[in-house]
């Protein structure tokens, strides 16, 4: 490593918010950041976020879904939580110098109504996600 300081998203899944988070942060800011995705559980990656990220322009095809690791907690330099269940959920960090941040994302997967309803909520969320990301890398955090 190149002692890049290491981001860690959390979502309750690890099926698209996070791993929405990952993917831009990897494309946007991979010269500055290690990055990393995690969920409470892993409920395998949703194909409608690959998707949608294709449509960006970033392949998150090869991602994994991935539980919480414990060791990646507690020495990653921020803990970004992106929904609330993972934010409540989260495990203690023990850690004083992880920074922990919780921006609030809808989660797409439990968006109802026709294919093309579901699929705007996911381009929005990620849109979304695209500029709270584009705003860290700006800021340098």
């Amino acid at each position: 490593m190149d002692n890049k300081p290491l981001v860690y998203f959390l979502c309750t899944g690890n099926s698209c918010r996070s791993q929405m988070a990952e993917g831009f942060l990897r494309a946007m800011g991979s010269e500055q950041y290690e990055v990393k995705s995690a969920g409470l559980e892993a409920h395998g990656l949703n194909p409608r976020a690959v998707q949608v990220m294709k449509e960006a322009g970033v392949d998150i095809s090869g991602h994994s879904s991935e539980v919480i690791d414990a060791g990646t907690l507690q020495s990653a330099d921020y803990v970004i939580t992106l929904c609330g269940h993972a934010d409540e959920h989260c495990p203690v960090i023990s850690n004083p110098h992880v920074v922990k941040w919780h921006w609030g994302f809808d989660d797409p997967a439990k968006a109802t109504g026709t294919e093309e309803e579901i699929m705007a909520s996911f381009r929005r969320v990620r849109d979304t996600i695209q500029a709270r990301i584009e705003a860290f890398v700006k800021e340098g955090r």
